[in-house]
């Protein structure tokens, strides 16, 4: 009498559990990517440096010389940015989250460059009487940094990078008397847009 072979035939692995496998991966991803996001940004914060940017586009727009015009701006970079500051350092405070965490040094650090270059820009251009691009190269170069700080932060912060670039390159090609108009509508308009939608999607 012939030995009796039995052969083993192999089992598929039940679908349920490869769909499990793929969602609990799903899941781990997603959470990496929020732990890796700097999200303490505040909603608040924009607003208000939207309401500070009109009323100061409304009183740079009673200027008669330049010089003062863009004293009044200068002015209300240095508030905008005491309220970025401060909203940010409350927002990780209630959040009980560092502020200059690894993601928060990464949005500085991407977001200082154009800044830093849009500053040393200005003063050239403000001494080689090509003072009418100076609004648009602001709105250009501020969404430049937004969009490389926001690719470290929030999906929605690099969208409005591309608006404040969108605007900056119609500006620097639009007549000068309209300069004024398009900062209202870049650092007022967007700001205040984009602050809301953050309050109410991303905790204040």
């Amino acid at each position: 009498m012939s030995p009796i072979h039995i052969v083993s035939v192999p089992t598929e692995e039940p679908p349920a559990l490869h769909d499990r496998a793929m969602d609990n991966l799903k899941y781990i991803r997603e959470t990496m990517e929020r732990a890796t996001a700097f999200t303490n940004i505040s909603g608040g914060g924009q607003v208000a440096i939207g309401v500070t940017a009109l009323a100061a586009s409304a009183i740079a727009a009673r200027q008669n010389v330049f010089k003062n015009w863009l004293a009044v701006w200068c002015a209300e970079a240095l508030v905008a940015l005491l309220i970025a500051g401060w909203s940010m350092d409350r927002k990780a405070r209630a959040a009980k989250m560092p502020l200059l965490s690894g993601p928060g040094r990464k949005v500085a650090f991407s977001l200082s460059p154009p800044i830093l270059a849009g500053a040393l820009l200005t003063v050239a251009l403000y001494r080689a009487g090509l003072v009418n691009a100076i609004p648009g190269l602001w709105l250009l170069l501020y969404g430049t940094g937004v969009i490389t700080g926001g690719m470290f932060s929030i999906s929605i912060v690099p969208l409005m990078g591309i608006c404040f670039m969108a605007l900056g390159a119609v500006a620097l090609m639009a007549p000068p008397e309209f300069a004024n108009w398009f900062m209202a509508a870049g650092f007022g308009g967007l700001h205040i847009i984009f602050g809301f939608v953050i309050a109410r999607r991303y905790g204040g």
